[in-house]
């Protein structure tokens, strides 16, 4: 297929974009406002309603405020053009405040590209990518539905690996990592533009540009173009919950408060010490789907998943009593937030039906992923952070404890399918003194590998779709630091190199076996064999894809949570037959003791768990299997 090319499209801002400004619903603002380059010249283009004067100072004048002055309208966006800034100039907005008189130095909201930090300039930029990802994006939206195998490898850019050529070369080597592995999609953490790396991201002020620390926003293309030509999706971190108050960002753009609540018991985060958007504002609620619509056209992505989304519905988010206000009803929801992501879903699907969206939603909220017609929010998934936090909660006990918290590993089933759920072991859990995944596991050293790779067999095996945090396929021994690469030189290692292979296992098996994903949140795709054997800790479960035509064999799931050998464990069984072992976490290859119950299993008449057919199974120690009636 030919090479397609796009660039932003410069046009006058007219009634029509101010209306839908104001109305909260504009979705491509970045077309009308921002710096824009045509016939030699650049017309810039601010909303700074509450300014008694604004001007654009730069390399085209020295710095000098006043001398490039933008003319107003009543919608609040000032507006001018003028020569001297070419591609790639250096420009800010001088901002007079109405209340006060004091003047503003502000990066541009809707600046493409910035300078690289600590440097805080906007820059004025030109795309030229010509992209050739044409065959990816008329065939993506099969990979996104909820009855397609999602595995997400979750990276941090800046501390996967250290090789030179920034966003280019790590879209070469995560292509052919995510390949090798299985992944289906890379989730990255926010790349866009922020002040403080350490915020890995999450403390945003350039909501339309890609941070420079990689290289510029057409080599952030290539990377994306190069993932989708090598068969991977790309899913953006974006964090519509707050912004930091840097100087040269967002807050107090104009003088007043016009991206943030007034009152802090609404507009400011005690959490991460920034300001919460007022989702109340249509104008702000503008500028932020105007952001979300951005990355999915002019990068060609193919997910945004939304940060903090409890911290967005609840006024009462971290905070005590006479710390917040309640919504006019009396109530704790945030009714402009609630407003904004529907419409944030609505529109995305409208428009790309193909793409998906995930929340980071970790309370009870009802109806995360049912459609906003129906009163849901409207999101294609969500986190299941219970699942990760019983599931982790459980792993870390001793073995010999485990019987005594054998209800908090069982639990999910109650819930599985209230939602389509994305199952996540994401960076959260790897950082702030929480170690990395193979440090909360306990036991000696072939232990801990050992549970590490039945921890993974359960995600990897139960309903939803898999999110994994780089280095968790590594079994690296410590927690995550943004401030060091990932220790590739672990897979000398044999453990290590075996959870690795374990991990390719898992997609490998995952992709191939529909059973594993075509029904997840549909009840009658699980169902439990063995979910109460506490004194022995041992889990058996089935996966189905019932209704299929033609049938699909199902898969059965067998853990042993202990480190003690179950020989000659029954099982009963839907199918009569042999049921081949597809997978085993105790093979020598992944670092296991090498047990096995063989290549094959055949059933026998005995009646067990409801079952007229049952198998005698050796399971292994700390042990995850994966049987079927039919081989792969």
């Amino acid at each position: 297929m030919a090479p397609s090319y796009t660039q932003p499209v410069a046009r006058p801002f007219d009634s029509d974009d101010a209306w839908l400004l104001a109305a909260g619903t504009h979705s491509r603002l970045w077309e009308v406002l921002g710096a824009h380059r045509h016939d030699g010249v650049t017309t810039f283009r601010v909303w700074a309603p509450d300014a008694t004067d604004v001007s654009v100072v730069g390399d085209g004048n020295g710095w000098m405020p006043g001398r490039d002055e933008l003319e107003p309208d009543p919608s609040g966006v000032w507006r001018g053009t003028f020569e001297g800034y070419p591609a790639g100039a250096r420009y800010k907005f001088s901002v007079t405040a109405r209340h006060g008189g004091q003047r503003l130095l502000k990066a541009d909201p809707f600046a493409g590209a910035a300078e690289l930090a600590p440097a805080t300039a906007s820059l004025v930029w030109e795309s030229s990518h010509p992209w050739n990802d044409g065959e990816w994006m008329a065939a993506r939206g099969a990979g996104h539905r909820h009855d397609a195998p999602i595995s997400v490898y979750e990276v941090h850019l800046g501390s996967w690996r250290y090789e030179p050529g920034g966003y280019r070369a790590m879209g070469r080597q995560l292509a052919d990592y995510c390949v090798d592995m299985g992944f289906t999609h890379v989730e990255l953490l926010p790349v866009m533009e922020h002040p403080f790396y350490g915020s890995w991201g999450y403390q945003t002020t350039g909501y339309f540009a890609p941070t420079s620390r990689y290289g510029t926003p057409d080599d952030f293309k290539a990377m994306v173009d190069t993932l989708h030509q090598t068969g991977v999706g790309v899913i953006l971190d974006w964090v519509p919950s707050h912004f930091p108050a840097d100087d040269h960002g967002l807050g107090m753009f104009d003088g007043s408060h016009l991206f943030e609540h007034a009152d802090p018991r609404q507009g400011f985060h005690p959490d991460w010490t920034s300001y919460v958007f007022n989702y109340d504002r249509p104008e702000v609620r503008s500028f932020l789907l105007s952001s979300a619509h951005y990355w999915l056209e002019e990068f060609h992505v193919d997910g945004l998943r939304v940060d903090a989304v409890a911290s967005m519905l609840y006024l009462d988010y971290s905070r005590k009593d006479g710390e917040w206000i309640a919504n006019p009803y009396g109530g704790k929801e945030n009714l402009g937030a609630i407003t904004f992501l529907q419409e944030l879903n609505r529109s995305v699907y409208a428009s790309r039906p193909d793409v998906l969206t995930v929340a980071e939603e970790s309370t009870a909220w009802p109806g995360v992923t049912n459609p906003t017609d129906t009163g849901g929010l409207g999101f294609g998934f969500k986190w299941d952070m219970g699942w990760m936090h019983d599931t982790l909660e459980y792993y870390s006990q001793d073995p010999v404890h485990r019987r005594f918290h054998h209800d908090t590993v069982t639990f999910r089933a109650i819930y599985a399918a209230a939602e389509h759920y994305v199952l996540p072991l994401s960076h959260d859990e790897v950082v702030h003194g929480k170690g990395s995944l193979l440090a909360k596991m306990p036991g000696d050293e072939w232990q801990r590998f050992a549970n590490l790779r039945v921890v993974l067999g359960y995600q990897w095996l139960a309903p939803g779709k898999k999110l994994l945090f780089m280095g968790g396929e590594l079994g690296v021994p410590g927690e995550w630091n943004h401030e060091t690469e990932l220790a590739w030189s672990l897979l000398g290692n044999s453990a290590n190199a075996g959870v690795q292979g374990w991990v390719r296992r898992l997609n490998e098996l995952y992709r191939s076996h529909p059973a594993l994903f075509l029904v997840d949140r549909d009840p009658s795709g699980f169902e439990w064999v063995i979910g109460d054997d506490r004194e022995q800790s041992v889990l058996a479960f089935l996966r189905h894809a019932p209704g299929q035509a033609p049938a699909v064999p199902s898969a059965l799931a067998v853990a042993n949570n202990t480190p003690v050998p179950r020989p000659g464990y029954r099982i009963g069984v839907p199918v009569a037959g042999t049921w081949h072992l597809l997978a085993n976490s105790d093979d020598e290859g992944y670092g296991g003791s090498g047990q096995t119950p063989g290549a094959a299993v055949a059933t026998e008449p005995v009646a067990s768990h409801g079952f007229e057919q049952s198998l005698s199974v050796d399971i292994p120690p700390l042990a995850m299997l994966v049987l079927s009636p039919t081989a792969l």
